[in-house]
């Protein structure tokens, strides 16, 4: 186990460099930064020249990502171009979208889990049509409309819930938009997980276990879902990296100050130091999350050992 995560740590340092060189190189042709630092108006040559300077930006690509790399690893991702350093905005953005993300995929794990093992065990009957229906629904309907939806009927028509959230950004203001937030995945897992558990329930383990007389509770959670867990887990451990840099359009219907709003702010006003230090972190994030997928393997399924 030890050296097999060694070995994946290794892996995720090209594609990390990989990665953010991509993400460098994309952002730097949206266009010219210190022209929107301007405005409308044009600016002014001289005051150009010394912009470009101030921020690095008259040296070659190439060396403007090194110069950046460098600074990353010493844990500074530069400075925005309103002067506020972009590790500023990160801690003020990331614990808010945190907590978003964690609200969604407890609704992904706890709902779609069990909508899934129930229609799994019930493939046929009512409420298995009823539950594929209305997934079929969430994820033909796009989520902004889900997002404004709910903020109609439950913020400004019945009001049960505030229609914007506080700054704070507390857990129970982020209750709704974590659920518009995991509406499209939790619909995702629960097909998933209902098709998985209705594959595995034909297994020869599976009827090897009831043969011996197993409650049927031992049979479906020891051996029917963890089993079944196996892709459910992949999707989920992908869907984490997705749901933090996908939250632009949930944040903006409900004003939460997250990653999605400073990404949105940044890519907006070309403010390139901000939007390559967020996607950055979100690229770590993203990585690490699949690592841990990985080793879940071996604890859902013993046969699975690493060399």
């Amino acid at each position: 186990m030890g050296r097999y995560v060694v070995r994946r740590l290794l892996q995720m340092i090209p594609v990390f460099i990989g990665a953010t060189l991509l993400i460098f190189l994309m952002v730097n042709v949206m266009g010219d930064p210190i022209a929107g630092l301007c405005g409308d108006r044009q600016c002014d040559p001289a005051t150009a020249a010394q912009l470009r300077r101030d921020f690095g930006l008259d040296k070659p690509v190439w060396q403007q990502y090194a110069t950046y790399m460098g600074n990353v690893f010493t844990g500074d991702f530069g400075t925005a171009f309103n002067g506020q350093p972009v590790t500023e905005l990160m801690g003020t953005a990331f614990p808010v979208t945190i907590r978003l993300t964690l609200i969604a995929i407890l609704f992904e794990i706890v709902v779609g889990i069990v909508l899934g093992v129930v229609t799994g065990l019930r493939r046929g009957r009512p409420v298995d049509t009823g539950v594929l229906l209305l997934t079929l629904v969430v994820i033909s309907v796009p989520t902004f409309v889900t997002g404004l939806l709910l903020q109609l009927l439950l913020g400004v028509k019945w009001g049960w819930i505030d229609p914007a959230v506080s700054s704070a950004a507390p857990f129970a203001e982020l209750i709704v938009p974590g659920l518009v937030l995991a509406s499209v995945s939790l619909a995702y897992v629960t097909r998933l997980t209902r098709t998985s558990i209705a594959e595995n329930r034909r297994s020869d383990y599976v009827r090897t276990a009831i043969a011996k007389g197993l409650p049927r509770h031992r049979v479906i959670t020891r051996h029917l879902l963890r089993n079944s867990l196996i892709p459910v887990v992949t999707f989920i451990g992908t869907d984490i990296g997705a749901l933090m840099g996908g939250a632009i359009v949930t944040e903006r219907i409900f004003n939460i100050h997250g990653v999605g709003y400073q990404l949105y702010q940044g890519i907006l006003r070309q403010n390139t130091q901000t939007v390559v230090g967020f996607v950055t972190v979100l690229v770590l994030v993203f990585l690490i999350a699949n690592l841990v997928v990985d080793l879940l393997y071996a604890v859902l399924d013993p046969r699975i050992r690493y060399a």
